[in-house]
């Protein structure tokens, strides 16, 4: 996931930093015609008794840089419940995270193309999404591509606009997990606190810490490695840092925009340039809340989300 400020901490010294002072400067491919979709990973959570033909368009959910659908599974439970008329949950792995296959190339354009791909395999015609993150600006660019698929959209502490300086701590990330070393064939428990151990040299927060370890995972060989696809996440992490130019272009779907008090990846000041591109967008901050909102409030969110979700 992308961090506020709390987190995002100069890990690396000896790692040079990105300048991401400017707002959207360059263009990603967006022909989706000419992208390979990835087939993605993805639970569903839905009910087996209830009648589907009265359902609400099924809501798709994507996670951060880093994450996955695993971080999604309490709250995709409460949203099956709660949600009037009923929907049908979808999380899903984003390509180079998770269970979903690893990628060279890694675009916005290449994630919304993988969006599409998986709807039209589920024969999802038209999804609520909702987007954390590298997630949100996912869903932001499928739902400018493909307005007709899209029921309405929520998308968690991201900005089309801005891009968070605390960004330039990310290259220094990557390095540190690039960086750990560990023997074969020992326990899980073990190993997890070996690379604790070895990530407290350059990442001082220990749920910052605790969250990358979620990606440690046993081979069949006995050892271990990352789950997420680290060098083409390095190498492309200038493509999921901003937000790619779009030309003439809108979602005119209702949209919401929940954003963290404390963290700075959504400012007011962005609000009237988002309405150029979600003319019909709402913006609320979640008090106390940094960038990982449904993990840090995660009753405010479901609360704001939910009513959001469930409005006619």
């Amino acid at each position: 996931m992308l961090f506020t400020k709390v987190i995002a901490y100069n890990l690396l010294k000896s790692v040079p930093q990105i300048s991401l002072s400017s707002n959207i400067i360059f263009r990603q491919s967006s022909n989706a015609d000419t992208l390979k979709p990835v087939k993605l990973s993805y639970a569903t959570y839905e009910s087996t008794t209830s009648d589907r033909s009265n359902q609400a368009a099924p809501l798709v959910i994507m996670h951060g840089l880093f994450g996955s659908k695993s971080n999604w599974n309490s709250l995709c439970k409460v949203y099956q419940q709660k949600c009037h008329p009923q929907r049908k949950i979808v999380a899903i792995d984003s390509r180079n995270h998770g269970d979903s296959p690893h990628s060279d190339e890694h675009t916005y354009a290449h994630l919304a193309a993988d969006i599409k791909a998986l709807l039209e395999q589920l024969g999802i015609e038209k999804a609520a999404l909702l987007g954390h993150s590298m997630g949100g600006r996912a869903v932001m660019l499928f739902a400018l591509k493909y307005p007709e698929l899209v029921d309405r959209l929520i998308v968690e502490d991201i900005s089309p606009i801005t891009t968070s300086p605390n960004l330039d701590s990310m290259p220094s990330l990557f390095q540190a997990m690039e960086g750990v070393t560990l023997p074969s064939s020992i326990p899980m428990s073990q190993a997890r606190a070996m690379v604790d151990e070895q990530l407290t040299k350059y990442i001082f927060n220990k749920p910052l810490r605790a969250f990358l370890l979620t990606n440690l995972v046993a081979t069949d060989s006995g050892s271990y490695t990352w789950r997420i696809n680290i060098p083409v996440l390095m190498k492309n992490f200038n493509n999921v840092a901003r937000f790619p130019i779009v030309n003439d272009v809108c979602y005119d779907g209702p949209v919401l925009f929940v954003a963290g008090k404390e963290s700075d990846f959504v400012v007011k000041s962005d609000y009237p340039k988002i309405q150029k591109l979600f003319p019909n967008a709402e913006l609320t901050y979640i008090e106390g809340a940094g960038h990982w909102l449904h993990s840090e409030k995660p009753s405010e969110f479901l609360k704001i989300t939910l009513e959001f979700l469930n409005s006619k």
